[in-house]
């Protein structure tokens, strides 16, 4: 587990800890980078604790003890080190903010991958096996992430549709039925006209993956929630980190339908191999024409 899934982890239990160990949760959330160096009874003292209540804490997140505890924490904000989310400045050279650019991605793509649950992945691979219709909803940067998932999926035999405009939203919306799938992509999990086509959605009794942040009205709405959190202040990095995040997460889906539809789908995909090959130009390279020697 990195550092920041042990933190949500944390943030996430801390309504359900004792008043005395949520002070606890509440000091390593703030400074995290200390505790790693600290000792139970210096945790237990900046945090006006016992040092039972520590120990209490550590086990109600399920570690043996603080030792254990720490451990963990120190693993992952060392692992993070190397990945943190960037903020570009006006000297920033190419080399400093493609190397940020980059980081911040591995960083996030990790985290995220380490986040998603196996459970929801394995619901929405089988309500997507079997949808008579597959649409994908989302506006602004989602739209091109949509037309993606079209593609993947229709090379798969699925009806598979992409929809960024609210009029066509709304119409697909009303039109679907149970045995269909909407996958509604949102960075925000916000987005007014999406939460309304959804709720559309629901009325039809067809299913909803949302690929979107926990906590927000979207994945509220969705029969299966897909968690995508980025631990970072919605600017420039994150717009670039989610569009990503969830491309690879539409690639997981896909080849999961993929092994679900079995080996006949491999020839079906020769096939389609096979009907491109025409469109593209041969792989022999064009003689290089030499140029005649000066004063011929």
């Amino acid at each position: 587990m990195n550092s920041f899934n042990l933190l949500k982890s944390i943030a996430d239990a801390r309504p359900k800890l004792r008043k005395s160990e949520q002070k606890v949760a509440d000091y390593v959330l703030s400074k995290p980078d200390e505790v790693i160096h600290m000792r139970i009874v210096d945790l237990a003292s900046e945090a006006n604790v016992s040092e039972p209540t520590v120990v209490r804490f550590c086990r109600a997140l399920h570690y043996d003890g603080f030792q254990d505890f720490k451990l963990t924490l120190a693993q992952g904000l060392a692992s993070n080190a190397n990945f943190e989310q960037f903020s570009l400045n006006s000297q920033d050279t190419v080399t400093e903010f493609k190397q940020k650019i980059f980081d911040s991605m591995i960083g996030n793509l990790i985290t995220i991958r380490d986040q998603l649950d196996a459970n929801s992945l394995e619901d929405a691979i089988s309500a997507l096996a079997i949808a008579n219709r597959v649409e994908f909803y989302g506006f602004g940067a989602s739209a091109p992430v949509c037309d993606d998932a079209q593609h993947k999926f229709f090379r798969l035999k699925v009806s598979a549709t992409a929809y960024s405009d609210p009029h066509m939203q709304t119409i697909s919306a009303v039109t679907l039925g149970e045995g269909d799938v909407v996958v509604a992509i949102s960075q925000t999990g916000r987005t007014k006209d999406l939460l309304h086509t959804v709720k559309l959605v629901r009325d039809t009794g067809a299913a909803v993956i949302s690929l979107c942040p926990s906590n927000t009205p979207l994945a509220e709405l969705a029969t299966i929630p897909i968690h995508i959190d980025v631990e970072e202040d919605k600017d420039l990095s994150t717009l670039m980190s989610s569009r990503v995040l969830h491309l690879v997460v539409i690639d997981v889906l896909a080849v999961g339908v993929a092994m679900r539809l079995g080996p006949g789908l491999l020839d079906h995909l020769k096939t389609i191999k096979r009907s491109l090959r025409s469109l593209r130009q041969n792989d022999k390279r064009l003689p290089v024409r030499r140029m005649p020697p000066a004063g011929k």
